[in-house]
């Protein structure tokens, strides 16, 4: 621990979010392998029910239940629901597509980001940004393929999930919300597990899963009691996101943005690992050439900010769960 403290604070903020990339990778490993059995929504209800466990202890560290006072319960509910979306587009793609290309193609978000940031909060984009927006969505254009035969419309599922999740980040930045890390992620998982059981009460029987298609079966399976492995699955991964929220949360407390962001990127190679263990995937050098666009596109958003950030613009934000 010492050790830890000795080092500058940007390298504490990267290992935080090193690890934290660890921690959530896995934690959508386990979704996508439970995805088969199991409802979407009923997941993601164990899995924020456990995380939500854990969270009550880093609030007890951070103050305690009065930390949860807010005047704006409804923003953070809808912050949280705009959260939910971005989970919900990015786990039904991930029922269907390769593991590390569900994660490369939602590596747009910086771009989304760039993009809102002139509409939403005033900021000026520029040329150059422009440019370094096209080459990204060129990445994307070469992943998703549209008008050939291998097109798939499920590869459209985490653009939504990175444009979702833009806004939920353009709405924390423009309101400026000043609460603790704890405070922030229990009304996220509390969001989630709201959403989750009206979802579940409403659909949850199954009535309406009547699509030959694993997305939509991932979304309108009936709920099923888990057995003890799954269970044991659901439980690791609620409290692996919860520490792997915390984790990011520190990561950009203790770090310059410009300094860590770059390193939510090594998800892609972890991906690509799990991705080839649990079911033999491997991307194709399409996919490759893309996934290469989409980082570089999003290295260069990044030593953009850190130029502005010397000007005294905002920092680039960061990935919740």
């Amino acid at each position: 621990m010492d050790y830890l403290k000795s080092l500058s604070l940007n390298t504490q903020g990267i290992l935080c979010l090193v690890g934290a990339v660890v921690f959530l990778t896995i934690s959508d490993s386990i979704i996508k392998w439970l995805s088969p059995t199991y409802a979407l929504h009923e997941i993601m209800l164990f899995r924020s029910l456990f995380a939500l466990l854990l969270v009550f202890v880093i609030i007890q560290l951070e103050g305690g239940l009065k930390t949860l006072k807010t005047r704006r319960p409804l923003l953070h509910f809808f912050r949280g629901s705009l959260l939910v979306l971005a989970n919900m587009f990015f786990f039904l793609g991930l029922a269907t597509l390769p593991f590390a290309e569900t994660v490369a193609l939602f590596y747009v978000a910086p771009l989304f980001i760039c993009i809102l940031s002139q509409p939403v909060l005033g900021e000026r984009v520029g040329a150059v940004r422009w440019l370094v927006i096209l080459v990204g969505f060129g990445g994307v254009l070469i992943m998703v393929r549209p008008g050939v035969e291998v097109f798939r419309f499920t590869s459209l599922l985490p653009i939504l999930a990175a444009l979702s999740y833009a806004v939920m980040q353009m709405l924390t930045r423009k309101l400026g919300m000043q609460e603790k890390a704890g405070t922030l992620t229990f009304y996220i998982q509390l969001a989630f597990i709201l959403i989750s059981s009206v979802i579940g009460l409403s659909i949850g029987d199954g009535r309406y899963n009547n699509f030959d298609s694993p997305t939509f079966d991932f979304l309108l399976r009936a709920w099923t009691l888990p057995g003890p492995a799954d269970f044991a699955l659901l439980a690791i991964c609620g409290l692996i996101v919860a520490i792997g929220g915390y984790l990011i949360s520190q990561a950009y407390r203790l770090g310059q943005a410009s300094a860590v962001a770059p390193f939510e990127y090594t998800s892609l190679p972890f991906a690509v690992i799990l991705g080839y263990y649990l079911w033999n995937d491997l991307p194709d050098w399409i996919s490759i050439v893309g996934s290469g666009f989409i980082i570089f596109s999003g290295f260069l958003i990044v030593y953009i900010e850190k130029r502005d950030n010397r000007r005294g613009l905002n920092r680039h934000p960061h990935k919740e769960y």
